[in-house]
């Protein structure tokens, strides 16, 4: 997965880029952070850039691409990124385009966080105020007067940035107003809609984020537990069986045992009722007899 996140400042980029890191393992690409890396770990681009910084200098942009050519080779960049704070301006973003093309790779998709900046200010006023009254150090840059700079800044630079990736159909927005949570579920939707993400590969970033001894043992514990229900289950069917094949073999057996005593039965019953024929003939036989010699 390989997306920007657009949005002027208070919108939640910073929460949502970290959210995102966590759920799915991918990494967050500050070009602040990556400056200040390259420039530590004294690279060519961080050496050229130090140098830059040092005279007092803005870093152009062929530098920063630079940078961040050599941060996305890393190989915890593999499996995704999100780029937060770069690109500013068209051309950096024209830049970028070609830096991923030379690279064979491919940016998802651009997610435009949307606020209400008069929401915003009104934020920063309260927060500020309740600050005070508590006796708390105010931030420098969190006042309202710095945000509305920042605001105008983010409009003249980069607020261009949407017209040029809606044009080329990469532009996803979404309510920044919302709370933190829904806001989540929203860009989740959309990388599901982008193709950026599989329906189940949070479950498996999860899995991937876990220590690895507690893993391994919940791992065998699952496969174990997994194995228990088949051997129950195969262990009922052989028994099912079992008692089928005796119910059948008895009912057999009944069925047999049934024919039998009523054939015996019935022969029993036909031989009682020729005894009694034959003793009733009997005595009819004698007086008949009698009768006729009587006559004579």
């Amino acid at each position: 997965m390989r997306i920007i996140l657009l949005g002027p400042p208070g919108s939640g980029k910073g929460t949502q880029a970290q959210l995102l890191v966590q759920r799915y393992g991918i990494v967050q690409l500050s070009t602040g952070e990556m400056l200040r890396a390259a420039v530590a770990a004294g690279t060519p681009v961080g050496l050229k850039a130090k140098e830059i910084m040092a005279g007092g200098g803005l870093v152009p942009d062929e530098v920063v691409v630079g940078i961040i050519s050599d941060r996305i080779d890393q190989p915890d960049a593999k499996n995704g990124f999100i780029l937060d704070g770069f690109p500013r301006t068209v051309p950096q973003a024209e830049a970028l385009d070609e830096l991923l093309k030379h690279k064979h790779l491919k940016l998802d998709g651009v997610i435009e966080l949307r606020v209400n900046e008069s929401a915003l200010l009104s934020r920063v006023e309260t927060r500020v105020a309740q600050m005070r009254e508590r006796g708390e150090e105010v931030r420098v840059d969190d006042t309202p007067e710095v945000l509305t700079k920042r605001l105008a800044s983010y409009r003249n630079q980069t607020e261009p940035l949407i017209h040029y990736y809606s044009e080329r159909r990469k532009l996803s927005t979404i309510d920044g107003m919302m709370a933190i949570d829904e806001v989540t579920r929203a860009i989740h939707r959309q990388l599901l809609a982008l193709g950026a993400i599989e329906p189940k590969s949070h479950a498996r970033s999860a899995a991937k984020a876990a220590p690895a001894k507690t893993g391994t043992k919940k791992a065998k514990a699952t496969k174990k537990t997994a194995g228990k229900p088949a051997k129950a289950a195969k262990k009922a069917a052989k028994s099912a069986k079992t008692v089928k094949k005796a119910a059948k073999k008895a009912v057999k057996g009944t069925k047999k045992a049934a024919k039998k005593t009523a054939k015996k039965t019935a022969k029993k019953a036909a031989k009682k009722t020729a005894k009694k024929a034959v003793k009733k003939g009997s005595k009819k036989g004698p007086k008949k007899v009698t009768k006729k010699r009587a006559k004579r």
